[in-house]
């Protein structure tokens, strides 16, 4: 069974640049608020883990863009999660257009968390995880 959580967005047309479709920042923004969501849906907070001194930390991201939204549009952002290594995990993200379910991005976002800025094993991630049913 494929580990999957999602949101439903809308594009704000203040996101949107002269060519009157979404800004390719934006999706950045978009795709860390669904990670940000996710956290909270597992309970471990993005907050809470600062408290906890961890930190989770972004060390790649690879985006592909297959087609723009527009001034209106309503949207889900998907993620799925996998290991990679000892200390990375990857947050397999993509953008699809409510209205006829068009993907309109796909990205890998790698990550690590650290405590005091070294990376440290995701013990506290993969503990929340398997609260909620997952593996990482």
């Amino acid at each position: 069974m494929e580990q999957r959580f999602e949101i439903e967005m809308a594009v704000r047309d203040y996101e949107c640049d002269l060519q009157g479709i979404v800004n390719n920042a934006v999706y950045q923004n978009y795709l860390e608020h669904c990670r940000h969501e996710f956290l909270d849906a597992i309970g471990l907070g993005f907050a809470q883990l600062c408290r906890d001194g961890i930190d989770a930390v972004v060390t790649r991201i690879e985006i592909d863009y297959r087609q723009p939204l527009r001034p209106g549009d309503r949207f889900t952002v998907a993620l799925g999660m996998r290991r990679q290594g000892r200390l990375r995990f990857v947050f397999d993200q993509s953008i699809v257009r409510r209205v006829d379910g068009t993907t309109m991005l796909e990205a890998q976002v790698t990550a690590v968390l650290t405590r005091n800025g070294r990376p440290i094993a995701p013990d506290p991630l993969v503990a929340a995880l398997a609260g909620k049913g997952w593996d990482l």
